[in-house]
């Protein structure tokens, strides 16, 4: 039998051990072309270097290319997983900083077309992880397919990445409504990339939140605007993060503003009763809370 002290030593370090709560990043826009993936890279990076632990999983499931964008060449990818080939742990591959990345395939059509118990059970395989992680961030395909509503449901946070030009606006828009009126997500965060001016980013901002507030019952909070700089594109040709090659340029100063507003978002606290992402972390926490409670 364990004494007072024994039994307070126990309990802290179960509550070291016991694998935390994630949260969990959906990162999309709707429109292609509007800098998803770069913007996933190096908010993950800027993150790791606020002292985080952090995966990305590249859910562009048949057009994929973080790992292209990072220089990384995985072995195996998750049609490998979907097919039966090796496990989900498997595919975790490492690129800068510690930064785990969870690579798609690239031109494997079936990929693209997954049903949506399929992608259930993609989500729901990171149950099986146990990493020491603090975040997921969730790369999501462009438009509004099964694999991106999914995906974005399934998340704690959503950032919807847009840029200023109509197609953009629309998509963006399209995406919002059918994530609330379909999923019932409230609350988005809307980032403006590639502005040219100071304020570009919160006038973007505010032609997407007016449209919002008339016609759905939505949230929406300004993240943050990154600005264009031909560094960014210099460190894609390069195959590197812009944070990583040129910490110093105007982009690199952006994304680690983000990254501080995206580390104070909260932590999920327990299931919310839908498909959601380590799920049994959830689970878990709460009825561990509510033990230490009794």
């Amino acid at each position: 039998m364990l004494n007072d002290s024994e039994d307070t030593q126990a309990s802290g370090l179960t509550r070291l051990t016991r694998p935390r709560p994630v949260k969990v990043i959906a990162v999309t826009g709707g429109k292609g072309g509007v800098g998803k993936t770069n913007v996933t890279a190096n908010l993950g990076l800027a993150l790791i270097a606020r002292g985080r632990e952090v995966m990305i999983l590249d859910a562009d499931l048949g057009l994929a290319n973080v790992d292209v964008l990072l220089g990384l060449q995985p072995r195996f990818n998750l049609s490998h997983v979907i097919n039966g080939e090796c496990s989900l742990e498997d595919v975790i591959v490492t690129g800068p900083r510690g930064l785990q990345v969870v690579p798609a395939a690239s031109g494997v059509r079936r990929m693209a077309s997954l049903s949506g118990p399929e992608h259930s059970g993609i989500i729901h395989a990171f149950s099986e992880l146990y990493h020491s992680l603090d975040v997921l961030l969730v790369d999501t395909a462009a438009g509004i397919s099964e694999s991106v509503l999914a995906f974005s449901h399934a998340a704690h946070h959503v950032v919807v990445v847009v840029c200023d030009e109509p197609a953009s606006i629309t998509d963006a828009y399209a995406l919002i409504k059918v994530l609330n009126r379909d999923h019932g997500v409230r609350r988005f965060q809307i980032l403006s990339n590639q502005t040219r001016t100071v304020g570009e980013g919160r006038e973007l901002f505010g032609k997407i939140a007016r449209v919002c507030e008339r016609f759905l019952d939505v949230s929406l909070e300004f993240m943050g605007a990154v600005p264009h700089d031909d560094y960014v594109r210099r460190a894609i040709q390069e195959q590197a993060a812009v944070v990583e090659a040129y910490p110093a340029c105007q982009a690199s100063v952006a994304f680690k503003d983000l990254a501080a507003r995206a580390d104070k978002w909260p932590a999920p606290e327990g299931a919310r009763g839908h498909v959601e992402f380590f799920i049994e972390r959830l689970v878990r926490s709460g009825s561990d809370e509510v033990g230490e409670l009794q």
